[in-house]
C-alpha cells in the first residue's frame, strides 16, 4: 500500500513537471511570435470602449485616466454603464468628463435587468449606444499603457481575426494601514505565475487561444453578430471565456496581443480571497470541464512535497522536489517577469509554495458544490449558467 501511494504521488509529480516544461515552451513560443516584424502601418479604426461599472473600486479612477491618455491615430469613445444614477461610480465618471473635455466620454444609465448577469445586461444596453464597428470591453479597474489601443486594434488588419484579448497582471493593493495582506499577494502572484502561464501553455498546445480574458475583449460587430450578440451571454458567469470560445467556434481567430494591462487586487481577508478564488475556479470548471479536471496535475510543487512524505523522506524524492522547485521558479520568472514585467513576482517569489498549496485546495474544493459569490450576491452554477439564489 505504501508503495502504491508513493507511485501515485510520483506520477502526479512527474505529470506536473511535464506541464511546467510545456509552460516554458509556451512562453518561448509567445516571445518568438511577437519578435517577428509587424506591418509598419497598423490598422487604427474608430473604436467604442464599453465599461460596465458598479460601485467605487480601488484603483478604478487611475485606470479610467489611462484610457484617456491614448496615443491613437483615430477617434475613440468611452461609454460607462451604470444601473442607477445613484451608483458610487457616477462621480468618478463625471470627474473624468471634466478632466478630459476634448474626448467623447458618456455616462449611460442601463436600468434594464435583461438576465442574471448584471454586467452583461449593462453591456447589451451600452452596445446599443456605441457608434463604431470595433468594440472594446474591459473591466472597470483595468489600467493600460498609452499605446494600448494601437496594439490591441492592429491585428484586425487580418479579416480572419474576430477577437483580440490581452494578458494581465494583478497589482496588489495595501489595506488602510499600508500593509499588503498575504491573501492579496497570493492572488496577484497566482495571476502572474500560474494563470498567465496556463494561458500561454494552452496557446501553444491548441495552436492559438480559443477564449477571451476579461482584461480586454476587442471584437467587431460582425464577429459579435456571428455568436448571437451579447444577449447570448446574459446568463454566463464566465462571459469573457464564453465570448472568445463562441467567436472561435464561429470560424474567427482569437489573438493574444503583446500588450500587458493591469487589474487591481484588493486587500483581501481570508474569506474574501477564498470566495473570489472559488468563483474563478467554479466558473472555469463549468466552462472548460475536462481541461479543468486536468488542471489538478499542474500543481507539481505540492505533489512533489507529498511524494517526499509518502516515500518516507527518501533521498531521491528530495532530488525530485528540487528539480520541480527549479522548474516552478523558472516558469514564474519567465512568465511573471519576462512577459508581464511584474516586479511583484520577485518580491513575493518565496510565497510560491503557499500559493500552489492554496490553489490545489481551491481546485479540490471547487468540485464540492455549485454556488459562487459575486459582488455580494449568491448564485448557483448550472451548466455554465447562473441562477440567482
Amino acid at each position: 500500500m505504501a508503495l502504491a501511494v508513493t507511485l501515485f504521488f510520483l506520477l502526479l509529480t512527474l505529470s506536473g513537471l511535464a506541464y511546467l516544461l510545456l509552460a516554458l515552451l509556451g512562453v518561448r513560443q509567445f516571445r518568438k511570435d511577437w519578435a517577428r516584424p509587424h506591418p509598419p502601418q497598423p490598422l487604427t479604426p474608430g473604436v467604442s470602449i464599453l465599461k460596465p461599472v458598479k460601485g467605487a473600486e480601488p484603483g478604478m479612477y487611475p485606470g479610467f485616466v489611462s484610457h484617456c491618455r491614448q496615443q491613437y491615430g483615430s477617434p475613440f469613445e468611452l461609454l460607462f454603464g451604470v444601473s442607477s444614477q445613484d451608483d458610487p461610480a457616477v462621480p468618478f465618471v463625471q470627474r473624468l468628463q471634466a478632466e478630459f473635455p476634448h474626448l467623447t466620454i458618456r455616462l449611460i444609465v442601463c436600468p434594464q435587468q435583461l438576465g442574471t448577469s448584471g454586467k452583461v445586461s449593462n453591456l447589451v444596453q451600452l452596445l446599443q449606444q456605441a457608434q463604431y464597428q470595433h468594440i472594446l470591453i474591459n473591466d472597470s479597474d483595468i489600467a493600460v499603457g498609452p499605446h494600448y489601443l494601437t496594439r490591441i486594434l492592429a491585428p484586425f488588419a487580418d479579416p480572419r481575426v474576430g477577437m483580440v484579448t490581452a494578458p494581465y497582471l494583478g497589482r496588489a493593493l495595501a489595506d488602510a494601514s499600508g500593509h499588503i495582506p498575504v491573501w492579496t499577494r497570493l492572488e496577484a502572484l497566482g495571476i502572474s505565475t500560474d494563470f498567465q502561464a496556463g494561458v500561454l501553455t494552452a496557446r501553444r498546445l491548441e495552436g492559438g487561444i480559443r477564449f477571451g480574458l476579461g482584461s480586454t475583449l476587442a471584437v467587431t460587430r460582425a464577429s459579435l453578430a456571428a455568436i448571437g450578440g451579447l444577449q447570448a451571454l446574459l446568463e454566463s458567469l464566465a462571459d469573457d471565456y464564453e465570448m472568445g470560445a463562441r467567436i472561435a467556434a464561429a470560424g474567427y481567430r482569437v489573438e493574444l496581443a503583446n500588450e500587458v494591462v493591469e487589474t487591481t487586487v484588493p486587500a483581501y481577508t481570508l474569506r474574501g480571497f477564498w470566495e473570489h478564488q472559488l468563483r474563478w475556479a467554479r466558473s472555469t470548471r463549468d466552462s472548460r470541464r475536462w481541461g479543468y479536471v486536468g488542471l489538478g496535475i499542474t500543481y507539481a510543487l505540492p505533489w512533489a512535497a507529498m511524494t517526499v512524505i509518502a516515500s518516507g523522506f527518501a533521498m531521491w524524492s528530495f532530488s525530485l522536489l528540487s528539480v520541480v522547485l527549479l522548474a516552478r521558479v523558472a516558469v514564474a520568472l519567465n512568465t511573471g517577469v519576462g512577459i508581464l514585467r511584474d516586479g511583484q513576482v520577485l518580491r513575493d517569489l518565496w510565497l510560491l509554495p503557499l500559493r500552489d498549496c492554496a490553489a490545489l485546495a481551491v481546485w479540490a474544493w471547487s468540485f464540492a458544490g455549485d454556488t459562487v459569490v459575486w459582488r455580494g450576491e449568491r448564485f448557483r452554477l448550472k451548466n455554465g449558467r447562473m441562477v440567482r439564489l
